[in-house]
């Protein structure tokens, strides 16, 4: 059984990871596994532990640093986040393609430990436009709004780093996009 693929779905915060990952993630030609990533924030509204994150505190996350647990890790605004590596590697040797939904930070670490990694960077249509989409949430105080536009602002010169660059003005449109993207790279590999 060939191993699966390592696909990084990123950018920054409020571009729609997973507003267009919900379009794709349950299609069988894609035999996709998503990553649950691992955080010390508290859950919002809506949001599910082991589903959305896994909610974890500030201790048992430094220790999974310490132990080499994880495949990335990044702290923002006073929160880690980060990637359980044994978790990916089950499902990549179970031949299962496995989506990451990261942050630019972790998705350059995951690069370059993982250099086969098919890397997607969403960008959002317009800088106006992620700030609408952030404060539409209406889920953070304004300081960590401003945290999140300038980083944003910081991570769009990242771009370079991906494959490949999906602008999200429409997000279905967005998501098929990514799934032919996807479906090339298995063909690939299929084929080597």
């Amino acid at each position: 059984m060939k191993r699966g693929l390592l696909i990084i779905l990123s950018g920054p915060s409020g571009v729609g990871k997973g507003t267009i990952r919900k379009f794709f993630e349950k299609s069988t030609k894609l035999n996709l596994a998503y990553s649950t990533s691992m955080t010390t924030r508290k859950p919002r509204v809506g949001e599910v532990d082991g589903v959305d994150y896994f909610f974890t505190t500030r201790d048992k996350f430094e220790q999974a640093i310490k132990n080499g647990d994880l495949l990335e890790y990044a702290e923002f605004v006073g929160n880690y986040y980060g990637t359980p590596l044994k978790e990916v590697n089950r499902l990549r040797d179970e031949g299962k393609n496995v989506l990451l939904e990261i942050e630019v930070q972790g998705a350059i670490q995951v690069q370059k430990r993982c250099p086969d990694a098919l890397s997607i960077f969403i960008i959002p249509p317009s800088m106006d436009e992620l700030e609408r989409r952030i404060r539409g949430r209406r889920s953070e105080p304004e300081e960590i709004i401003q945290q999140r536009l300038a980083k944003a602002n910081h991570e769009m010169k990242m771009i370079k780093e991906y494959k490949y660059i999906v602008c999200n003005d429409d997000p279905k449109l967005a998501a098929e996009l990514i799934e032919t993207i996807i479906l090339r790279h298995i063909e690939l590999e299929e084929n080597k």
